[in-house]
């Protein structure tokens, strides 16, 4: 629940069904090819998938800001899908979502955290290189949709 306070306040939560209206909307304002309900909530029913929101609270209002999945797999934390609603980009919130997913790795006993991103998202690459992530590979035309390369990145946790 929201207080009274007209500050910004932010909660990094657990997803929910409920949610879901409020992230397909993320999503699809964010990805050339965006997930559909059902792989998110095949994502909720999956034991080792990590699927958490920024709850952000203003004026009484709570409001969804964006969204992290990952898995913790053995000894690795692979991230699936990172997305920030346009309004509130730019503010910090992917990076402590990254921050996020690097502690609950930690704890899990994660040794390395890996990803996928398009070579075009310049803004993800930079993000993620502010992270600790270095490029270590290239999938070549990885997604379907553009027939665009992605590069694999990784990070000690």
């Amino acid at each position: 629940m929201c207080s009274e306070n007209d500050a910004v306040q932010i909660a990094i939560d657990l997803m929910e069904n409920q949610d879901l209206p409020e992230i397909m909307a993320i999503e699809k304002q964010s990805f050339v090819s965006p997930w559909s309900v059902g792989m998110f909530k095949d994502e909720l029913k999956v034991s080792h998938s990590q699927c958490l929101v920024a709850r952000l609270c203003q004026n009484k209002k709570s409001i969804i800001g964006g969204y992290l999945i990952f898995w913790i797999v053995a000894d690795e934390a692979h991230l699936h899908n990172l997305a920030i609603k346009k309004e509130f980009r730019r503010q910090g919130l992917a990076h402590g979502f990254m921050d996020v997913m690097k502690e609950i790795s930690r704890q899990a006993g994660v040794k390395n955290q890996t990803l996928e991103v398009r070579e075009s998202n310049i803004e993800a690459i930079k993000l993620y290189r502010k992270c600790g992530f270095v490029v270590k590979g290239r999938r070549p035309l990885y997604y379907s949709d553009t027939q665009e390369d992605a590069l694999i990145m990784w990070a000690d946790t």
